[in-house]
């Protein structure tokens, strides 16, 4: 097995969609609860060797919303509050960290983020958030085919079935990337 190590200098953070409006329904196989925690932690690790820490929040009131055989938008309903789309306290968000706002499901098209990173020199990005096979897989995907090492905090996400969040898990990110535990990640962050 290859030694797992992260380079604070060149790693960075990434969070996905810790907010009310995300995290309101039930999550699976960790609670909502348990993946901010987990989440905060991360950045709160990270932090601490000064790896740079990016927090990314969908805008509910302005994400597209195209015609789908499965869709979870009901035209008909009122949009959500703009409350819906701020980070929950809870999730360890700093006035030091990034917060970039999407549209999407995944966290780079429309947005600053790939300009900051490549301005800090960021090489390996570790994933966290909502929805496992959603937010994070999109972003995850984008990430790859732009040359970033991705890095899967397997419990620092969840989805909305266990089915979800295990099928992304185990037949996907392996392929994009590495996936660890939260503790292994922080263990592995060392200059």
């Amino acid at each position: 097995m290859v030694d797992f190590k992260l380079a604070p200098k060149t790693t960075s953070l990434v969070l996905i969609d810790l907010q009310p409006g995300t995290l309101g329904g039930q999550l699976a196989p960790y609670s909502a609860n348990d993946v901010v925690k987990r989440c905060a932690s991360l950045a709160a690790s990270f932090r601490a060797q000064r790896a740079l820490v990016a927090y990314l929040r969908v805008d509910l009131q302005d994400m597209l919303h195209l015609l789908t055989d499965s869709s979870t938008h009901n035209p008909n309903a009122s949009p959500p509050p703009i409350s819906a789309s701020k980070l929950v306290p809870e999730c360890g968000y700093q006035e030091s960290d990034f917060l970039i706002t999407k549209r999407q499901w995944g966290a780079f098209y429309g947005t600053e983020l790939d300009q900051q990173l490549r301005r800090r020199g960021i090489k390996t990005i570790v994933l966290g958030g909502v929805a496992t096979n959603a937010g994070v897989e999109s972003t995850a995907r984008a990430a790859f085919d732009m040359g970033y090492e991705v890095v899967f905090a397997e419990d620092a996400m969840s989805s909305l079935t266990t089915e979800m969040h295990r099928f992304a898990v185990q037949h996907i990110f392996g392929l994009m990337g590495r996936v660890h535990q939260s503790s292994e990640i922080v263990e592995a962050l060392v200059e």
